[in-house]
């Protein structure tokens, strides 16, 4: 427990560091970061012992997110400098290269990989590092200049994650008893898992009232109702990237998907309900916008 609380003050520590410099390519870099670790994470996880593929695909995982949005590196570099950058290879041409050294991986190690190994390792380096890049994609939703409501977005992604899962713990110990999936994780139950939804929508409430008040143009009353009548799906969905997340744990025969953080897990297990409400965040993002 003690352990616990340790990693948990450091991460919040992390976390208004973070926030300090949202607005800084000091967050592209700690989101990079983090895709790296989660696309290591699943990779070891999985077993894969090619090297090539180990060492290429948590270098692509770190590089993905930096594709995200022309604006990442302001003002370091500029909007259209990195614009020219990003976009003078087609993406489809440079995934279609990357697979292609994928699987001349497996053609070079063939002994000790597996073509599972090469889509485990296309899926770590390149769908868990674009989920990761819709961090900052919301954050540049209208543009560097503005990036209030695109700031608030993420946090209204986190808080359905978050929260749900706090209000869903303790919903689960005082009135739990119809277990939601006992097969898969026989201590969540619906009736915590209510509790959950109900709690992360408070939140989320509450979390607009307040960005509304100090937010320089606000959400109109059209995107506030779309956002607060989302929530409830959004926080389910983070339900079941937790569940989708143990799953994988199940196949892979291991506890935690890592060990950076101490009492926690690795990043996947700090982000699996995440990446499923950032991404439906994004998608209404792009509605209201």
């Amino acid at each position: 427990m003690k352990q616990r609380v340790i990693t948990a003050l450091a991460l919040v520590v992390l976390l208004i560091l973070v926030v300090w410099q949202i607005a800084t390519p000091f967050f592209a870099i700690v989101i990079a970061l983090f895709s790296a670790i989660a696309a290591n994470e699943i990779m070891h996880c999985a077993k894969i012992k090619n090297k090539v593929l180990l060492i290429l695909g948590t270098a692509v995982a770190f590089i993905v997110p930096f594709f995200g949005s022309a604006s990442v590196l302001e003002p370091l570099v500029s909007t259209q400098t990195w614009f020219d950058v990003i976009n003078a290879v087609p993406r489809a041409v440079i995934v279609t290269v990357l697979l292609i050294i994928y699987f001349l991986a497996m053609l070079k190690g063939y002994s000790h990989t597996k073509f599972e190994d090469v889509a485990i390792t296309a899926i770590a380096s390149l769908a868990v590092p674009s989920v990761f890049a819709m961090f900052i994609l919301l954050r540049d939703i209208r543009g560097y200049e503005t990036q209030q409501l695109g700031i608030y977005l993420i946090f209204y992604a986190l808080i359905a994650a978050l929260v749900t899962d706090i209000g869903a713990q303790l919903g689960g110990m005082k009135f739990g008893k119809t277990q939601m999936s006992p097969n898969i994780s026989p201590k969540k139950t619906i009736e915590g898992a209510a509790c959950g939804i109900i709690l992360s929508l408070v939140a989320n409430a509450v979390a607009l009232v307040i960005y509304n008040n100090v937010a320089a143009v606000g959400l109109t009353m059209k995107q506030a109702a779309v956002l607060l009548a989302a929530e409830p799906f959004i926080a389910f969905l983070g339900m079941m990237g937790d569940l989708t997340a143990s799953v994988l744990k199940r196949n892979f025969g291991v506890k935690d998907f890592g060990k950076i953080f101490p009492g926690h897990g690795g990043v996947m297990d700090r982000f699996d309900s995440s990446m499923f409400t950032i991404s439906l965040t994004y998608c209404i993002a792009l509605f209201l916008v």
